[in-house]
């Protein structure tokens, strides 16, 4: 079937020409800048798009679209055909990054298509959306704009470019990674997460993701509500010396540790015995670490209003823990959440399922949720409607969600016109635990504010407390761990639209460490450190759920082991 094909040509930033091209046998979408040659900067067998010119313009941005296949086995043949082509017939840029991907005419879930890969491919990441979005998707070659199908989840092995530094994620480094995107193009995205604190000394755990960490996958899966799709994306930059040759036969070996074959996953588990289970802190220092925060609320003229203490809870298992499988059990409860997984090379796996959205961008609007209060569901529907009232009247939660919400319109305020709120305050019930919760909506001036959007929101009182400033000060005097990314933003950027949801509800997963699940709660005037402890383990439980506790008896003492099941 023939499909259009239109290059946009840009001669410079002046001036834009568009030429068409006759049909060939793929749908064709670019956006193309004149660049000029730069110094070489960096080199590696991977391309860090932190260390070029974020002011410079790609050389082009293209999406190559071929013909929808029956099955992922042809659509890999397809793919391969693609990027073999691609060897001998370079463009004429210094840089560029080109999307080529193919459909299946068949839904095939993202997280089942990245458990058949080899967990020694890496980066690897995966995220779905709380709210399937709608984007364009080509139909037999088709780019009409009439096909629309909402992408459910994507995941994503290799990376065409990756983002990562040290420093705090800035302007610069924002900027960067926008360079690679264009609304021309919404499938390419980079997915990362940024630190909850990137000031803060940072563990050994943690080192591989630096203060941010975003891909560009190189090979990606795409599940659609309709359908499927799968993706490669080559990325050069010969300012960088990583030239488009390198960058082709970078993916060329990439997709050909790819397997075609898909198994659809199970929710059992295999056991495995828990060989220890350690918090920090302990029941005791958590004890003192509320009432030291109490006093400091409580404390005259202090400005402090609440403080977000968090728990890291470290799991030692007899044999590794597969943070996909995790995460596919998590996705139970994953209606109306996000779930994500972000594991860069020589690096443990974060993983999460998280409720609560940090903003939304759709070209110039934005959304964001206020989420604040924790209550169990009940057994029966009279008792959840007694438990949620409990939560909706309570003066504490009360007070605690109006900090959150008041505090995410302030920020709004500054960069968005025409705030609502609507619901100003509702209960938002989840399988295990309900909140309340409000949505905000407001309208940029321009979307290069999208930045001050992100930088204003992190971190949310309902992470960190309020005020920001003295309730990281007392965080980072406080825990005695590194909180890495959780309750940092977890997402993507792309041309015309980002999302990024806090990372709460996580862990960190990885051989050689076990598990590090964390959790966090919200210490405000008349809180209480046992309910407030209770209030962690009812958030941790998503994940403990998957252990059943035993009692063993070892060289006459006794010893708790775990034994990780499927609660279904």
């Amino acid at each position: 079937m023939a499909a259009k094909h239109c290059i946009a040509s840009f001669v410079d930033m002046e001036s834009m020409k568009c030429i068409i091209h006759t049909p060939t046998v793929y749908a064709k979408r670019s956006f193309h800048f004149a660049t000029q040659r730069r110094n070489n900067q960096f080199c590696s067998l991977s391309m860090n798009g932190c260390q070029g010119d974020p002011r410079a313009p790609m050389g082009t941005i293209e999406t190559r679209t071929f013909p929808a296949v029956p099955n992922p086995t042809l659509a890999m043949d397809h793919l391969n055909s693609a990027i073999f082509d691609m060897k001998s017939n370079p463009p004429p840029f210094d840089s560029g990054i080109i999307r080529v991907e193919v459909p299946i005419q068949q839904r095939i879930e993202a997280l089942d298509w990245l458990r058949a890969q080899s967990h020694q491919l890496l980066p690897r990441c995966f995220f779905s959306g709380r709210n399937p979005s709608n984007v364009a998707c080509i139909e037999n070659g088709s780019t009409s704009t009439e096909h629309q199908h909402k992408l459910v989840s994507v995941a994503g092995i290799g990376s065409a470019v990756f983002f990562r530094h040290l420093h705090p994620f800035s302007l610069d480094d924002w900027r960067a990674i926008k360079r690679f995107l264009s609304k021309k193009c919404p499938l390419i995205r980079a997915y990362g997460a940024i630190r909850f604190d990137p000031r803060a000394n940072m563990a050994s755990e943690w080192e591989a993701f630096g203060s941010f960490y975003f891909m560009i996958p190189q090979v990606e899966f795409d599940e659609f509500e309709g359908g499927s799709m799968i993706a490669a994306t080559v990325a050069w930059d010969s300012a960088l010396s990583w030239t488009y040759r390198e960058a082709v036969s970078s993916v060329e070996a990439t997709i050909w540790q790819v397997s075609s074959a898909v198994k659809k996953l199970t929710k059992d588990t295999h056991q495995a015995i828990v060989l220890s289970q350690t918090h920090i802190p302990n029941k005791i220092s958590w004890d003192s670490a509320v009432r030291r925060a109490l006093d400091m609320i409580n404390r005259k003229n202090s400005v402090l209003i609440k403080v977000v203490l968090a728990r890291s809870s470290r799991v030692l298992t007899t044999m590794d823990i597969d943070p996909l499988m995790w995460l596919s059990c998590l996705q139970i409860e994953g209606d109306n959440s996000y779930a994500f997984c972000l594991q860069p090379p020589e690096s443990p796996a974060f993983i999460g399922n998280t409720p609560e959205r940090l903003f939304y961008r759709d070209r110039l609007n934005i959304s964001s949720d206020a989420l604040a209060g924790t209550r169990a569901r009940g057994g029966s529907e009279s008792l959840d409607i007694q438990i949620g009232n409990d939560l909706l009247y309570s003066p504490k939660d009360h007070h605690e969600f109006t900090v959150v919400r008041e505090y995410i319109r302030r920020k709004l305020e500054t960069v968005c016109s025409g705030i609502l709120i609507e619901p100003e305050k509702a209960l938002r019930k989840l399988p295990r635990v309900q909140h309340l919760y409000a949505q905000l909506t407001g309208t940029l001036e321009k979307e290069d504010d999208e930045f001050k959007i992100l930088s204003s929101l992190h971190p949310t009182p309902a992470v960190c407390g309020f005020p920001a400033k003295e309730a990281q000060v007392l965080i980072a005097e406080t825990e005695m761990f590194d909180r890495g990314l959780y309750a940092g933003p977890v997402g993507w950027f792309g041309g015309g639209e980002s999302e990024f949801a806090v990372g709460i509800r996580s862990a960190l997963v990885g051989k050689g460490i076990g598990a590090l699940i964390y959790a966090g709660t919200g210490i405000v005037e008349g809180s209480n450190s046992a309910l407030e402890w209770q209030e962690l383990e009812l958030k941790t439980s998503q994940f403990t759920k998957l252990m059943k506790p035993a009692l063993l008896l070892s060289r006459g003492e006794n010893r708790v082991v775990v034994q990780k099941v499927a609660d279904r």
